[in-house]
């Protein structure tokens, strides 16, 4: 597959920044979406660690694969195919992301971060996340966003029910949507839950001149 250098990198950093933002406040859950919130904390407080192979598809229909890594509370791994000189780590405090092309290093606070309800199973759902209607008994879609900062975008989370994940919820895959309606998919599967992740998995190598060496 021939990779459009640009794209996706704007794909990659709409992942990036909507995930480190948007998470922060929403609209108040209602009584009819408290129970789905619900059982979506009680999965989030169920599930120490996860990992997922993940395709990652922007708004022009290209498609990049790879693995994700996630171990709370605050660390996660987004490594791309061979080819793709990008990483995304959070690694408990700050959310980075490095591309090696052009030795250029970015990071947020992860408390800040829309991922920010994944990493952090302590959140409160209920006061910044809303239940959309899916139709579908078996699937919840989660969407955060804050109304007073439309430049942070939004990230909604889908999950479906699987018994045998904690809490009988297994996250599918998100949506973030920035402020300049940049789309971009991650969709998940074969998820391993509650596996030995090693914290050294959350290291990085920095690429700019005079910062050589291993980062965390």
């Amino acid at each position: 597959m021939t990779l459009n250098k640009p794209l996706t990198r704007l794909a990659a950093w709409t992942l990036a920044p909507v995930a480190a933002a948007s998470l922060a406040i929403g609209a108040p859950a209602t009584a009819q979406s408290s129970s789905a919130l619900a059982s979506v904390q009680s999965h989030l407080k169920s599930t120490s660690s996860m990992t997922a192979d993940f395709v990652q598809t922007d708004r022009n229909g290209q498609r990049l694969s790879g693995q994700l890594t996630l171990k709370r509370p605050g660390k996660i791994r987004f490594q791309y195919q061979k080819g793709v000189p990008l990483l995304i780590v959070g690694d408990g405090s700050s959310l980075t992301m490095i591309d090696y092309e052009v030795k250029q290093v970015q990071r947020w606070p992860v408390k800040n971060s829309p991922l920010g309800a994944l990493l952090d199973p302590d959140r409160d759902l209920s006061k910044y996340a809303r239940v959309l209607p899916t139709g579908n008994d078996d699937v919840l879609s989660v969407e955060v966003k804050d109304p007073k900062r439309p430049e942070y975008g939004t990230i909604t989370m889908v999950f479906v029910r699987d018994g045998s994940a904690p809490a009988g919820l297994r996250l599918r895959g998100w949506v973030a949507l920035d402020s300049q309606n940049n789309r971009t998919r991650i969709d998940l599967t074969n998820q391993k839950f509650n596996v030995a992740v090693a914290d050294s998995a959350f290291k990085w190598t920095d690429p700019r001149p005079k910062q050589r060496g291993r980062a965390g």
